[in-house]
């Protein structure tokens, strides 16, 4: 075994109800509160929720349990679970891809959970109950000052490795297990307050009601698979690492799969019946993009019965949303840097979130640029990062083995033979399918981004595997496949 492996004394969960919160939280975030009901209203309503469900249960919920599975099989980090099913050297950089990813993706979230963190502060002082409060000013003023995005960008940062420091058990889980239910609770308040008003019914039949054209468009089913993606946490590393902090003795296709789908989407629809009803029930404009919910709805509570409470329900509940979710993806580097290199957890953690304090600013000062890295690594560093991860289960380790070896142990929910397919050559077929045809039909009308964000991912791939590959040497690996088991 390699020195940092030697060294390594893995943590675990410590209860099924602390891992499952954690999960959870992970993947309810941003993605479900702020993303989804905005991307639902830019396309179609209906038809787009349709699109997303479909490859949420075809694609998340058995790549989740192959991702979670991966990270418990080997007991590793990402590096770590790659090195043990490829071996040492240049295949290696796969993985590094991966973690790449996560940091990349978490340098633009961080400020968007600074922007929660202003907007919960604001809520608790009543602003937006406040004479003569405008929301579009409130906005404006806010993201046109650096003090306060990059402040509120720090403050972020500063939290999430506050909580990582103390660990897995006694930090993550112990925050989330309180976070995630508060949640859930803020959500269905707002919610209930919000079809009790005239005209709300009319937000959810536009948000249930499909315009089927939209379903023709390649730009519905890659904006669906983005959002499946970034909102269930697949491809993230997430699941992975996660996974690699359960027990033999843990549940994986019901905690790692269906129970996490199963719960984002339900907080997901619980976004879609608190922000809607608002919307319509005032008169608002549903495709208002990513301005609905820190423009739109601060202009709709002063206007409700108990209006500040409910603002303070909901931004609370959002700000605890995307906490948790800060703390999942960050720990998946975290994870990865103290298994690799020398540093011990607080050391893990200080270095990582300086790299992605530092990667963040210019998400932080600018929103456009916020918006590219978006689309570049939304629409093509996941899905990347989720064939990287889905065909290494299916082909390398092989996905029935790992199914009858690892998945199906002490599972509360037997995985059948179906799974070995879908994982195999199901996921990795439409994912390839989806972003190739959003390529082919944007490449005249968006030509520079489609080709700078495929140009990118290939980049970063060659790039990975060739540090990698330059730091291993080409010496054999003597850390073969199975050492997880």
């Amino acid at each position: 075994m390699s020195e940092p492996d030697a060294r390594t004394v893995r943590e675990q969960w410590g209860s099924r109800f602390g891992f499952l919160m954690a999960m959870l939280g992970a993947m309810v975030g941003a993605g479900n509160i702020w993303r989804l009901p905005y991307i639902t209203g830019e396309n179609g309503g209906g038809a787009f929720l349709l699109a997303y469900i479909i490859l949420l249960f075809l694609i998340a919920v058995p790549g989740l349990m192959a991702e979670t599975v991966f990270g418990r099989y080997t007991g590793r980090g990402v590096i770590g679970s790659f090195r043990s099913a490829f071996g040492r050297g240049r295949a290696e950089g796969l993985g590094l891809v991966v973690v790449l990813v996560n940091v990349a993706l978490m340098s633009y979230y961080a400020p968007v959970i600074g922007w929660t963190l202003y907007y919960a502060v604001h809520s608790l002082l009543f602003t937006f109950s406040g004479a003569g409060f405008a929301p579009q000013a409130f906005w404006e003023a806010f993201s046109g000052s650096t003090t306060l995005t990059v402040g509120t960008h720090t403050l972020a940062v500063a939290l999430i490795a506050g909580v990582l420091v103390f660990g897995v058990r006694d930090g993550i889980e112990r925050v989330v297990k309180w976070m995630v239910p508060l949640l859930v609770l803020a959500l269905v308040a707002v919610a209930a307050a919000g079809l009790t008003l005239d005209g709300a019914m009319a937000g959810l039949a536009f948000a249930f009601t499909p315009d089927w054209t939209y379903l023709t468009r390649g730009q519905t089913w890659i904006t669906a698979l983005g959002q499946a993606l970034f909102s269930t946490g697949l491809g993230w590393g997430i699941a992975l690492t996660f996974g690699s902090y359960l027990s033999k003795h843990d549940d994986v296709p019901l905690g790692g799969g269906v129970f996490t789908a199963v719960g984002n989407t339900s907080v997901g629809l619980l976004a879609i019946f608190a922000v809607f009803p608002l919307v319509f029930a005032f008169g608002l404009e549903p495709t208002e993009g990513s301005q609905l919910t820190f423009v739109t709805l601060p202009n709709v509570f002063p206007q409700m019965p108990a209006g500040p409470l409910w603002a303070i329900a909901f931004f609370v509940g959002f700000f605890f949303a995307t906490v948790s979710s800060g703390l999942a993806i960050t720990e998946v580097a975290v994870t990865t840097v103290e298994e690799e290199t020398r540093l011990g957890r607080t050391g893990a953690v200080l270095a990582v979130s300086g790299i992605i304090w530092s990667l963040g600013v210019p998400s932080a000062y600018s929103s456009s640029f916020l918006g590219t890295m978006d689309f570049m690594f939304g629409s093509f560093g996941l899905p990347l990062a989720t064939m990287l991860i889905v065909l290494t289960v299916g082909w390398k380790i092989g996905a029935e083995r790992i199914r009858v070896v690892a998945l199906n142990q002490n599972a509360d929910i037997h995985v059948g033979s179906w799974w070995d397919p879908v994982i195999a050559y199901a996921i990795p077929a439409i994912m390839a399918f989806i972003v190739l045809y959003y390529v082919a039909t944007n490449v005249g009308s968006s030509f520079a981004e489609t080709a700078g964000g495929v140009a990118l991912m290939a980049g970063l791939v060659v790039a990975a595997v060739a540090a990698m590959g330059a730091i291993r040497g080409r010496g054999e690996s003597t850390d073969a496949v199975g050492g997880g088991d």
